[in-house]
């Protein structure tokens, strides 16, 4: 616990921890950015011409891809070829001073490699091993390649998204790749503390498709009780009432009024007390049974003011509610601005760009600063220093090797010595 928020330490909790990050796109790169946000030195390496993928994603800043800095903030780039013999002492080196390593190729792509979890854990058995793929290391489509857009579909969340009777719609964001960087912190996380208490390390093997239906909310337990199929709601709670958009003057918002008290406390502050004396309202599965006769009720007071109104009257007596707000408004939230939650990130061109920065706030560490931009590393940016480096840590090494032959021989002529004998 800290005594005073001026005595916040600098980096994070995860200091001193080494990241070898071997992903590419997405899933994987927004998992060793949380960490890299935590504190973890993460050494991204990349394929020689191109490197990660989304180098040549849109948006660009100088022929800079935006994409690729949004998720690389804070990493080091170094490319290697590992048919090249020296490249490959160089990568055993990193695996001797490293943690954890990510990837998250298709299983069977490290292995071919030489770098597979089941060789590493035996040349490095410190090392945590995380794999992120679409469908996990295990099982029978464990060899199928699975983008987002298919776990998406395949893990059930876009028969949920959308309207009734209207086409399936994905989520506005990467859900599946999100999903499973998020889930591949945990076992990373999880890991590191396990190690702690035994020395060894983990094989860490998140499935994309796992992840998404985890994220399932209530959605398979309803199917399983109620033997009906969950299907699209719209913009409603399908177990809560009201929990939707409604019409304003000027646009629509949200009241989530979750339980019966809430209900009560909505209807006095729109002005309509008569709502909470309706004995079709007068329970929240009444009023989800009820619902279109609930919304268009409450819409025809809502619709009468604008929004800023309701939400100045929603919020004294504590009914939580809220615009729809567009990404332009996000950008200069105040909320998200106090926490430090929009950040500058930028590449080579030195050019900054404002992004999201990271949720986890924890009262030791210093958060970032949203003034100074985070850097994003230009291709193979690091290689010479992580070169240097390694050749001094492996020097340092020799050194220390040959200073404890000397030990051990001197004290064996020590040992002979005191008994007046030579060797």
């Amino acid at each position: 616990m800290q005594n005073s928020k001026d005595e916040k330490l600098d980096g994070g909790p995860l200091s001193g921890i080494t990241v070898l990050d071997f992903s590419r796109v997405l899933a994987g790169p927004y998992c060793t950015m949380v960490l890299a946000d935590l504190g973890a030195r993460v050494i991204k390496v990349e394929k020689f011409g191109t490197g990660d993928d989304t180098r040549a994603f849109p948006p660009f800043v100088d022929a800079e891809s935006a994409y690729f800095m949004c998720f690389n903030r804070g990493k080091e780039s170094i490319v290697l070829d590992i048919k090249s013999p020296r490249d490959r002492e160089l990568l055993e080196r990193l695996l001797d001073t490293s943690d954890v390593l990510v990837e998250n190729f298709r299983p069977g792509v490290m292995d071919r490699l030489g770098y597979g979890a089941e060789r590493l854990a035996k040349t490095h058995p410190h090392l945590i091993y995380s794999s992120i793929s679409g469908f996990g290391h295990s099982g029978p489509m464990s060899d199928l390649p699975g983008y987002d857009m298919v776990v998406q579909a395949m893990g059930g969340v876009m028969s949920l998204t959308g309207w009734p009777g209207e086409r399936p719609a994905r989520v506005g964001t990467s859900f599946g790749d999100l999903g499973a960087a998020l889930f591949g912190v945990i076992g990373i996380l999880a890991a590191l503390y396990r190690r702690t208490q035994n020395a060894q390390g983990e094989r860490v093997d998140i499935g994309m498709l796992d992840c998404q239906a985890a994220l399932m909310e209530t959605a398979l337990a309803r199917y399983d009780v109620e033997g009906k199929v969950p299907t699209r709601t719209g913009d409603c709670h399908p177990s809560l009432a009201p929990f939707e958009t409604f019409q304003a003057k000027d646009e629509r918002f949200v009241i989530a009024a979750g339980n019966d008290q809430l209900f009560l406390l909505m209807a006095d502050a729109i002005g309509a007390p008569d709502l909470a004396m309706d004995p079709d309202f007068s329970s929240n599965d009444l009023r989800v049974r009820n619902r279109p006769k609930m919304v268009a009720a409450i819409d025809a007071v809502t619709s009468k003011m604008p929004v800023q109104h309701w939400l100045d009257e929603l919020n004294e007596v504590g009914v939580p509610c809220g615009p729809i707000n567009t990404i332009d408004r996000i950008l200069d939230h105040p909320q998200l601005l106090s926490r430090n939650m929009i950040v500058q990130v930028e590449g080579k061109s030195a050019k900054p760009f404002r992004t999201a920065g990271n949720p986890v706030k924890l009262s030791a560490y210093k958060d970032i600063d949203p003034a100074t931009a985070q850097v994003a590393p230009a291709l193979n940016q690091h290689r010479e220093d992580i070169l240097a480096e390694v050749m001094a840590d492996a020097e340092a090494y020799d050194q220390n090797q040959t200073a404890k032959k000397h030990a051990q021989t001197d004290a064996e002529d020590f040992g002979w010595a005191s008994f007046g004998l030579k060797r």
